[in-house]
């Protein structure tokens, strides 16, 4: 088995389109981007699960070519309205997800459904020539005992050499934005500590805890008022863990963004 043929697992932080001006934070994607790539080869396909798309039944995007992004945010400067990323379709992907998933949980595909910021956002920037097949997944629960179970499911894609990412972030309360401070002004209590107990959680490979962190984890609730953006982290766990229980733990990223933990793993 060559090295590509096996890829490993992400979650990422994938922020706000702004994001994508910060210079950190693109270097450290670029970086992470080139670091999996030697070490795995470029990934036949691309499997992003972002948070921005709730969808039940489970369904995947167009497999059509040239079906536009989502420009899925509002009240921003024209030109994150401007970006493009053109990567190719994945039909046979969506037919492979088809055959995994089994026949009581049926497939679904939007014809008009394009990458969201969840997806493309971070893709433009580890992945800039756009030369990989990408598909979306959605997300048809916020369970997390589902989501984990989906990605478990999904594992087999690895040793196709599909990269399969979760698309979230880490702590997300917007209350807690503050676009008038610097963006590395130091995080509220709240997303510190969530960030650390994520970080303890996820090294010592307790899915039990990360399952069930609206009871364990600090300030759970004001970290993340709504699970949608932590939620992607199941099936990046689920599709991880299925072969191994114990993979290696790697922190690609790390740091806060006007108070919000853009802290990502991979999963090896």
């Amino acid at each position: 088995m060559s090295s590509v043929e096996r890829q490993p697992v992400l979650y990422l932080s994938h922020g706000a389109p702004p994001l994508a001006d910060d210079q950190t934070w693109t270097r450290q994607l670029a970086d992470w981007s080139g670091a999996l790539q030697t070490a795995a080869g470029k990934p036949s396909a691309i499997l992003m699960v972002s948070a921005h798309w709730e969808q039940a039944p489970l369904t995947v995007s167009s497999t059509v070519q040239g079906t536009p992004l989502v420009y899925d945010f509002w009240g921003f400067p024209e030109r994150y309205y401007q970006v493009t990323y053109d990567a190719p379709v994945a039909p046979g992907l969506a037919t492979d997800i088809s055959k995994l998933i089994g026949g009581e949980t049926p497939l679904y595909t939007d014809p008009e459904r394009g990458l969201d910021h969840g997806a493309y956002v971070p893709l433009v920037e580890m992945f800039p020539e756009a030369d990989v097949p990408v598909l979306q997944l959605s997300m048809p629960t916020l369970a997390p005992e589902k989501l984990y179970d989906l990605g478990r499911r999904l594992a087999p894609l690895r040793e196709q050499g599909v990269l399969i990412v979760g698309s979230g972030f880490t702590t997300h309360n917007l209350r807690g934005f503050n676009p008038n401070a610097p963006a590395d002004a130091p995080a509220p209590t709240w997303s510190t500590e969530f960030d650390a107990w994520a970080a303890e959680r996820m090294d010592a490979h307790d899915v039990d805890a990360l399952l069930n962190y609206e009871q364990q984890a600090p300030a759970a609730t004001i970290a993340h008022p709504r699970s949608e953006h932590w939620a992607p982290l199941y099936i990046s766990l689920g599709a991880a863990m299925e072969s191994n229980p114990s993979p290696k733990v790697t922190s690609t990223v790390d740091g806060f963004w006007f108070g919000l933990s853009k802290r990502s793993w991979q999963l090896d």
